[in-house]
């Protein structure tokens, strides 16, 4: 039995029929419609962040920064390392931090009214 996650195989759905393809990113998408996470990824955005820094960024419970961050490894979406007794998280690959980005600008866009543009 194949234990591996649509998501964590995304970079080699390339090679696949577009219906995988399109279901990896409905996996990815879907995990970024949580305004928890979606805040992680933007703070990780910035750099790499331990989980005291994370709840400090996202206002969350450390319990809930934690299980949201937990889903993200997961999904092969986050990183970790051990850094002495502290793990700190990072974004797997800056495609995520541009479509996080790209997701923050299309909310400025309709919450400011801005013409649309390329």
């Amino acid at each position: 039995m194949d234990t591996r996650t649509p998501l964590a195989d995304a970079n080699q759905s390339q090679q696949h029929p577009g219906g995988v393809r399109l279901e990896v990113a409905a996996s990815v998408l879907a995990l970024l419609a949580d305004r928890t996470r979606l805040s992680l990824l933007e703070r990780l955005g910035r750099g790499e962040a331990d989980v005291t820094t994370l709840v400090e960024a996202t206002g969350a419970a450390r319990p809930s920064v934690s299980q949201h961050l937990a889903k993200l490894r997961l999904a092969g979406l986050v990183t970790t390392r051990k850094d002495g007794r502290r793990v700190v998280y990072s974004l797997r690959h800056g495609h995520l931090r541009r479509l996080v980005d790209e997701a923050l600008n299309v909310a400025d866009h309709q919450i400011g009214a801005l013409p649309p543009h390329d």
